[in-house]
């Protein structure tokens, strides 16, 4: 299996914790050394093990947040 490398550019928010410590977070992240991008996904306390996430570029991210703020005014 391949290595990823990471490097967590910007920690952003923290959106849960669980019992064993692991944290569901969304930061900026580097993947194998390419331009950050926001990740939303569980990490450990440590940062070395990581859960599935998304990953998404700035203009996914400012669509995400358009879509949020629409379902907001809605309810």
């Amino acid at each position: 299996m391949a290595t990823i490398e990471f490097e967590i550019k910007e920690a952003l928010g923290e959106l849960s914790r669980n019992e064993k410590g692991w944290t569901k977070e969304v930061n900026r992240v580097s993947w194998n050394g390419r331009e950050p991008k926001i990740d939303i996904r569980s990490w450990d306390p440590t940062h070395e093990k990581m859960g599935k996430g998304i990953t998404l570029t700035e203009e996914e991210w400012t669509e995400l947040q358009a879509i949020l703020t629409q379902l907001n005014v809605e309810d």
